[in-house]
């Protein structure tokens, strides 16, 4: 069943698991998504936890303990979470210790609501990053505008940082640039480069969501001929972007020289993750997400329905990327000369991003709120 995912992770690509729950820890299931599914890390966003929490899934006793304790609920929340992360990273440490400390990472995100706030950010990546202790933890800053510094001053404390929330081409390329400043400010500080790892989630399936409502409402045949080809094409283009930086595993497209003299110093990639590639619309094959964005050195992060999709059915034919520039570039430039405005698209793309996971912030609050109230010592 998981010859696919193995021919997946053959290819170079790093399976990673987009969920996590306490139940999904205590009963051994990550554990035997590790040992049978290929799955070398994990990624967690608030709609996660607020899914995982506000669901129950075995935190009943955590929170009469921190309710008797007093704390309030952004505390509860972060002891909560942070919790189901350092275990999650205990599972995975065999994994870490394998890869040479490349895969085997747990992601744990910044408080959404500042995500516009640089040293809001940093001051929380720093607290989440000595609250679980694990070197194998990834700090998830959102690519906003007001997120670029922050991600450069974090790394360049030496802190790991998966970077989320990436839709456009643009913003990637600042996002790499952010990363490699990071990295010359952590050598300036006399830090070891080999220690930090990074990654960049480009987020997949929601361009196209986007894309294709404004396509349905052209409807016109060029339109119609159009639907589903953003997302693969977007992402496409952002691997060839990282060939610009990094050079390409074959040699063909040499590095940066700003990235040569960095990696000369011990420094390691950031390599592009695929994220949000759940399949949303359900013409399209529930693997799509998967098998267009075949490429050495990347992360495909799923939720479990696509990881046992790709399982059952998957068809992994090689890299499906590096010789798609061109048909990629083609695809977009037809969106726009039919009207749909690639700017437009990811601006609006980030926005919601960032709203929807304040939204489920702020959701995952208020039921732990609650549970914290049920639980409170009753006064005699």
């Amino acid at each position: 069943m998981a010859d696919a995912l193995k021919r997946l992770s053959d290819e170079g690509v790093a399976i990673w698991l987009d969920d996590l729950s306490r139940k999904r820890i205590t009963s051994g299931n990550l554990a035997e998504l590790i040992d049978q599914s290929h799955v070398v890390g994990v990624t967690t966003n608030p709609s996660i936890f607020q899914k995982a929490i506000g669901g129950g899934d075995g935190y009943d006793g955590q929170l009469r303990d921190l309710a008797v304790r007093g704390l309030t609920v952004e505390e509860a929340v972060r002891m909560i979470t942070t919790s189901d992360v350092r275990d999650a990273a205990d599972i995975l440490r065999p994994v870490f210790d394998a890869t040479g400390q490349h895969d085997g990472r747990v992601s744990i995100e910044v408080d959404p609501r500042l995500a516009h706030r640089t040293d809001a950010t940093v001051a929380e990546a720093k607290q989440l990053w000595w609250l679980v202790d694990r070197p194998n933890l990834f700090i998830k800053i959102p690519a906003t505008l007001g997120g670029l510094p922050a991600i450069t001053e974090v790394i360049g404390r030496g802190i790991s940082v998966n970077v989320t929330l990436i839709f456009s081409l643009d913003r990637y390329r600042q996002v790499m640039d952010a990363y490699l400043a990071g990295l010359e400010k952590a050598r300036a500080a006399g830090i070891d480069l080999s220690t930090i790892e990074s990654v960049a989630s480009f987020f997949v399936s929601r361009v196209d969501t986007e894309v294709d409502k404004r396509l349905e409402k052209i409807d016109t045949p060029e339109a119609k001929a159009l639907r589903g080809k953003a997302a693969v094409a977007n992402a496409r283009l952002a691997y060839q972007a990282f060939e610009e930086v990094f050079g390409s595993v074959d040699g063909s497209t040499p590095p940066s020289e700003r990235w040569a003299a960095l990696e000369r110093a011990g420094a390691h990639k950031q390599r592009p993750l695929w994220a949000s590639t759940g399949v949303k619309d359900p013409a399209y094959k529930d693997t799509m997400y998967v098998e267009e964005l075949v490429a050495a050195g990347t992360v495909n992060t799923m939720p479990e329905s696509t990881l046992d999709a790709v399982a059952d059915h998957g068809e992994i034919r090689g890299d499906s990327v590096r010789a798609t520039y061109e048909q990629a570039r083609a695809d977009l430039d037809a969106l726009e000369g039919i009207g749909v405005s690639y700017d437009d698209v990811v601006e609006v793309l980030e926005d919601e991003g960032v709203e929807k996971f304040e939204t489920s912030w702020n959701e995952l609050l208020e039921s732990v709120d609650k549970a914290l109230k049920d639980n409170a010592p009753k006064e005699s």
